[in-house]
């Protein structure tokens, strides 16, 4: 099983920006697709974005697209989503996930093998 670690969020202005960063144990999973998705308190877990195993080919949920920006770094193992222009809609709990195996771009939760406990992200207007 993949351990994600995720850290990076906190409490922000609207117009502001957070880069939160995503620790992945296992060296192997540099090979598949991860995601980062996030969940608003009284609703569903949705996507926000998603990147292949190279890191070149990349998807986004319309609400963040512009704004945000996913990126890999295999060589530290690491996930990253910046975040900018922030809005208070924009506020919840992010989870990064990876993807199972043969799932080029994590686009959706049933992309997901493994997910991280998640980090709070609070954008105040």
């Amino acid at each position: 099983q993949v351990q994600l670690v995720e850290s990076g969020g906190g409490l922000v202005q609207a117009g502001g920006s957070l880069r939160l960063s995503c620790a992945v144990s296992r060296r192997a999973r540099s090979t598949y697709g991860m995601g980062w998705f996030r969940q608003a308190p009284g609703k569903e877990r949705e996507f926000v974005a998603g990147v292949d195993w190279s890191g070149s080919v990349t998807s986004y949920a319309d609400s963040v697209k512009g704004r945000f920006r996913i990126s890999r770094d295999n060589g530290e193992n690491t996930v990253y989503l910046q975040m900018n222009t922030l809005e208070p809609e924009d506020t919840g709990v992010y989870y990064c996930a990876a993807g199972k195996p043969f799932i080029i771009i994590v686009r959706g939760i049933g992309d997901v093998s493994d997910w991280g406990k998640g980090t709070r992200v609070t954008v105040s207007s």
